[in-house]
């Protein structure tokens, strides 16, 4: 089972992981279960629940016991049981299927639309009839009252078929050219199809009379939106009596109130993608609506996203089981997926083990998807000896660096630092001990790390007291006391490097106040290795001494940095005289190449040979193998050009063909010689 979140709402995939194929035996799958993790942990909520290739239309039935599919290859319906969790049967048919509805509370009643003009009737026991429209259909929707098929398609008109006399009925004739999609709404029976210029039709099945006409093309685009073809109409549903829900080839979802021409809300999808269908969900008031990539979730007051889902393989349908929180969507691909989201409802009746299910793993999470990796810089990688990995599938960039398998990571963190573990032991130890000190009585003491900077915060806060003392002002917290810089006087590699060029500039007084810090660290170690109980800061020099070190004037502030560049060039001089005496330390050897077999070293003016001919034209080219006879050009009869190459022959294939021609002359003397003995005999036999 895999589980996502967003905006804080979990979505279990429960057709996640590796399904096992139908011909293995139970005793072979019982032994994968107990090799492969990933197959013991996957949860098959229904068995065989996929199509052999593509599925294209999921639907439930009334009842709810009954979950239909079709799908290829070959076209074929498949029909499962929920009490059972298995499939109950499945048929195949002669093409493949654009859509169907279940007429009945159960499986008993179904109608197919087919790609060839067919119309497929199924009963209980199986096929029952087939008769032909005559367009192409792309839609259709049953009117309960009167037992009408309403078909819509590739023509201006909708084509009636009776149900209870069996026969076509007048069709009703409308302004559109072609129309994509229909339905009827549940409460008044006002049948709605939607046009591919864009537009929704509103008709009265009572009268036979167009009673409404919305132009929601126009209503489509907004002031965010870029389109560039005119949107045509790809999903239409109604909500109630009232309200209706309008899906564009453009990505656009448009909630109408049916008493006026202006939609409430329009929501972009952001894709571009037309949209394949229209889902509403009532106990939260979301509009589920999707198209080939994402699934989204949103507020039709608000417009605001509450959740989406973007599955691995397109989707084609998408079917909310009633009244719980499961969601089932056909995709091009063979399995089925299968989601459950807790927030919208509780799982069905027959499968209600899910809800413990899941409240157990809200109580014990698993690990998220990047627990199992680690996020390296370029410098890390540099200081690991994998900066060679970078544009591999072994590196995953992410930001301002990569993400690396923490099994890849740690094996190269060992080779690189072979005793990292054991100083990471003693670290903890050492941590442990400390912790364990720390319940004992507490003597004043500076840190390990940082020990300056520690005693000049020391001091500032001494001098920060008396002055507060005096202006009856409240003490600020100390920065040693302070959690969030507690690790900068613990971690080593926080400590502050005196010695390099930064600091040096930044602080060039500081070598000053830094002498009478050291004499006073000193001071404090001598007393530590004494065993002192207690231990206080020295007072140090005279208040007299003292303020004539603090209070320099500028003149002095200039001298020392002075003081401090004309060191730094000293120390850079010495710096590139001895990286000098190295260079001349080392001797530079020739180096020799070695020229690959067959090949012969002529000069360096053939490459600046084969320059001048590639600047050169193609005209230029062609008239120059002309002259060498390596291009012949000639006219054909049809009044064409006919071109024919020789290739250049490399010096190994030279020497190889001299060989054979060689080999081929050594052959014939040698026949000749022995056809000229045979002769020779022949003659001295005649004359015996």
């Amino acid at each position: 089972m895999q589980v996502s979140s967003l905006n804080e709402v979990k979505i279990y995939s429960l057709s996640a992981g590796r399904s096992l194929p139908e011909w293995l035996s139970d005793r072979k799958k019982r032994a994968l279960q107990k090799k492969d993790v990933d197959i013991r942990r996957r949860i098959e909520l229904i068995q065989d629940f996929e199509m052999p290739t593509v599925s294209t239309k999921i639907k439930v039935s009334r009842d709810g016991q009954y979950i239909m599919a079709v799908g290829t290859y070959k076209p074929r319906v498949r029909c499962f049981d929920t009490y059972q969790l298995s499939q109950k049967f499945e048929r195949c048919l002669d093409s493949e299927v654009i859509t169907f509805e279940i007429l009945s509370d159960d499986y008993s009643k179904i109608v197919f639309l087919q790609c060839g003009r067919f119309v497929e009737f199924h009963s209980q026991h199986g096929h029952y009839y087939k008769t032909r429209i005559p367009k192409f259909g792309r839609d259709f929707s049953y009117h309960y009252p009167s037992c009408d098929l309403y078909f819509v398609g590739a023509s201006s008109e909708v084509y009636r078929l009776n149900l209870e006399q069996g026969r076509f009925l007048n069709s009703l004739q409308t302004e559109a050219s072609e129309s994509n999609v229909c339905d009827i709404n549940p409460v008044h029976f006002l049948f709605a199809m939607g046009t591919a210029e864009g537009k929704v039709e509103c008709w009265d099945p009572r009268t036979r009379n167009r009673v409404g006409l919305l132009d929601c093309a126009l209503s489509s685009v907004t002031a965010d939106t870029e389109i560039e073809g005119l949107p045509s109409i790809s999903a239409l549903k109604f909500d109630g009596a009232l309200n209706m829900a309008v899906g564009t080839s453009t990505g656009q979802v448009l909630l109408y109130d049916l008493r006026s021409s202006n939609p409430l809300i329009v929501k972009d999808h952001n894709y571009g993608l037309p949209i394949k269908s229209i889902q509403f969900h009532h106990q939260l008031d979301l509009i589920i609506s999707a198209d080939s990539r994402i699934i989204k979730m949103w507020n039709r007051d608000t417009g605001k996203i509450f959740t989406s889902m973007e599955p691995e393989y397109d989707i084609n349908d998408v079917c909310l089981y009633p009244n719980s929180g499961m969601l089932m969507t056909a995709n091009e691909a063979p399995k089925m997926n299968i989601y459950y989201i807790p927030v919208l409802g509780p799982a069905p009746k027959w499968c209600s083990f899910l809800d413990n299910l899941t409240e157990e793993l809200e109580e014990n999470p698993e690990s998220t998807v990047y627990d199992d990796y680690k996020f390296v810089t370029r410098k890390d990688l540099e200081n690991l000896g994998l900066a060679h990995l970078i544009g591999s599938s072994l590196l995953r960039a992410y930001m301002h660096g990569f993400f690396m398998d923490i099994r890849l990571y740690h094996k190269a963190k060992m080779m690189a630092n072979p005793f990292a573990y054991e100083e990471y032991r003693r670290e903890k130890i050492r941590q442990k001990i400390e912790e364990t000190r720390a319940q004992r009585v507490q003597l004043k003491k500076l840190p390990k790390v940082n020990k300056e900077l520690a005693l000049k915060l020391i001091e500032e806060e001494g001098e920060e007291q008396q002055f507060s003392k005096k202006r009856k002002q409240k003490n600020l917290p100390s920065l040693l006391k302070d959690d969030r810089f507690k690790v900068m006087f613990e971690n080593p590699d926080f400590q502050v490097d005196e010695q390099s060029e930064e600091f040096r500039l930044l602080n060039p007084l500081v070598s000053k106040i830094s002498e009478k810090r050291k004499r006073k660290l000193k001071i404090l170690e001598q007393l530590e290795a004494q065993g002192e109980e207690e231990e206080e800061e020295p007072e140090g020099k005279a208040s007299d001494a003292e303020s004539s070190e603090s209070s320099d004037d500028e003149k002095g502030w200039v001298e020392e940095v002075r003081k401090q560049r004309k060191l730094l060039r000293q120390e850079e001089k010495l710096k590139r005289q001895e990286r000098l005496k190295e260079d001349q330390q080392t001797l530079l050897k020739p180096q020799f190449f070695e020229i690959k077999e067959g090949e012969e070293f002529r000069s360096f003016k053939d490459s600046a040979k084969k320059q001048k001919l590639m600047k050169k034209t193609l005209e230029d080219r062609l008239k120059l193998e002309e002259k060498l006879g390596t291009l012949n050009v000639s006219d054909t009869t049809v009044g064409s050009k006919q071109a024919t190459f020789k290739l250049k022959k490399s010096e190994q294939q030279r020497k190889q063909q001299e060989a054979e021609r060689r080999h081929r002359q050594e052959r014939k003397t040698l026949r000749r010689s022995a056809s000229h003995l045979k002769s020779r005999r022949g003659r001295g036999r005649l004359f015996h």
